[in-house]
């Protein structure tokens, strides 16, 4: 192991070399999060594997393949795919609303065949992937300039105007936490995001008359439940009544009885944080906290080891959407947040999202992997 990390020329790296650097007990620790997911998804279903845990199950063995994929693959590749792959995104992103399936009064996928998938989760990774390769091109001395942030802040601006569009105020959410996370990892000073939060401040009322009325309900209904407890407040009650029967150490696996007499709604997609705190109680929503908290750890400690900004980056990124998505959704469920439809990641029923995750976490291991690659400046080209 010595050898791989001696001073000097970089090593070229075979596949023997990548499977010693992968980082194993990260990879365990995700899969012991999925492992908690499906056996939520088994108990939420009555004590079956079907229709959602065998179905998740796969789409982990898949993901496995694509995180494996990526984690092996030449961090160059990236670096050079990085916009394109942006554009790509941006452009099936342009196309939803155009011929986009629409499903619960929102367009956000685009079909193919028989299956759809949504072009915002492709571009999560995307935005991670470009931004770090934007600094990576701009020298550090130019990172405080105004018009270095015009790029990055388009970057992010024009994926969350197009998923506001759809509509999607919690994705638009998430490019914004995602991306402005990203920023200051860069190094861009704290000076800029004191301005952005005054403008946020003040833009709030106008930000306002624009949602939706179903999302203006679900603003009040996050201040007040009991204004509408059969209504728009039905969903926030029930989970909160969930959480607390489920106590200090819950009801049991498989005996949550919010969640299994239906009173919970989608019990296995957003909400299934909170059937999971019913039945396993403080003490197991504290261990699966606990777990998602060693990953960011985990993923920090990948970043901190690598020596191109263009590396430390992804995984900073995609620790950062880790932790967007753990915060969202459990603040969500809680009451601390309105309810904006987001998945607890790797544990909630959901294709795209378990994918997107898994790819997520490739992107980490790659950065792991290659950590000692530096480029050359021929390697970085121009701006685009």
């Amino acid at each position: 192991m010595k050898m791989l990390f001696a001073q000097g020329p970089a090593v070229k790296l075979d596949l023997a070399k990548k499977l010693l650097l992968l980082n194993w007990p990260f990879l365990a620790l995700i899969t012991a999060i999925v492992l908690i997911g499906i056996a939520a998804l088994y108990s939420v279903a009555g004590g079956s594997f079907d229709p959602w845990a065998s179905r998740q199950v796969m789409r982990y063995c898949v993901g496995l393949a694509l995180l494996f994929a990526i984690a092996f693959s030449d961090i160059r590749w990236w670096l050079k795919g990085a916009y394109p792959l942006f554009i790509l995104a941006l452009f099936l992103m342009a196309l939803v609303p155009l011929i986009g399936v629409e499903s619960g009064g929102a367009r956000r996928w685009l079909g193919v065949g028989e299956m759809s998938f949504q072009p915002s989760e492709m571009m999560k990774i995307a935005l991670v992937l470009a931004i770090a390769r934007y600094y990576q091109w701009l020298p550090p001395e130019k990172i405080w300039r105004p018009d270095a942030l015009i790029p990055p802040l388009l970057m992010i601006g024009v994926p969350a105007l197009l998923a506001l569009a759809q509509p999607d105020l919690g994705t638009a959410a998430l490019f914004a936490i995602i991306g402005g996370g990203m920023m200051f990892l860069a190094g861009v000073s704290w000076f800029y995001f004191a301005g952005a939060i005054v403008a946020v401040v003040v833009a709030l009322p106008h930000a306002w008359e624009m949602l939706h009325d179903y999302q203006k309900q679900r603003v009040l209904t996050f201040i007040d439940p009991e204004t509408d407890p059969l209504g728009a407040g039905y969903h926030i009650l029930q989970s909160k009544i969930a959480i607390g029967s489920g106590g200090f150490s819950g009801k049991g696996f498989m005996h949550g009885t919010q969640a299994q007499l239906n009173f919970l709604p989608e019990k296995h997609t957003d909400f299934i944080f909170t059937m999971f705190s019913e039945e396993m109680g403080f003490v197991g929503a504290v261990i699966l906290l606990a777990l998602y908290l060693l990953a960011l750890v985990f993923i920090t400690f990948m970043a901190l080891r690598c020596r191109s900004m263009f590396a430390k980056l992804i995984a900073g990124g995609m620790g950062l959407t880790l932790f967007a998505y753990v915060f969202i959704n459990v603040a969500m469920v809680t009451g601390l947040v309105p309810v904006v439809g987001v998945p607890l990641p790797l544990v909630s029923y959901g294709g795209t999202s378990m994918l997107t995750m898994m790819i997520g976490f490739g992107f980490v291991l790659n950065a792991h992997v290659n950590r000692r690659v530096t480029f050359r400046q021929s390697e970085l080209g121009g701006l685009w």
